[in-house]
């Protein structure tokens, strides 16, 4: 395997490639799985056309889509982010334009939760009874 992509023309060979560069940076065999879903969700998305075709707006278009459609977390929709970087940085080593049209999933609001419940001597007591107020105030 030579990691050269100018000629290839299939998408398996490109998942090849992707493998391949994924290992040689020692990335972990779980990034390597996770990265390689993200960027057939991606190709699958834009009707199987290759990377290479699409730009920086086909990549809004896709987060977007995560974002707003199928309503991932943040966590997921960066993680997504990162898969499609790596592609177009390491793999096919096209510069992409700062993605600044991408609708983000919003984080979680921290809820703060108090209890108004007399103090209990038992530190294990408060804690239970100050898990089971707060569990109860969010639903």
């Amino acid at each position: 395997m030579s990691g050269e992509i100018g000629n290839e023309a299939t998408p398996a060979r490109l998942f090849v490639v992707v493998r391949e560069k994924m290992r040689t940076r020692h990335m972990a065999y779980r990034t390597e799985q996770a990265y390689l879903q993200w960027i057939r969700r991606f190709i699958a998305y834009h009707r199987r056309r290759h990377p290479r075709d699409l730009g920086g707006p086909d990549i809004e278009q896709f987060l977007t889509h995560l974002a707003v459609d199928r309503k991932v977390s943040a966590s997921t929709q960066n993680q997504a982010l990162q898969a499609i970087l790596f592609l177009y940085r390491h793999v096919l080593a096209v510069d992409l334009p700062w993605l600044e049209n991408v609708t983000r999933a919003s984080r979680p609001v921290a809820t703060r939760c108090v209890t108004a419940s007399p103090r209990i001597s038992s530190r294990t007591a408060t804690t239970s009874a100050r898990s089971r107020s707060c569990s109860a105030t969010r639903t």
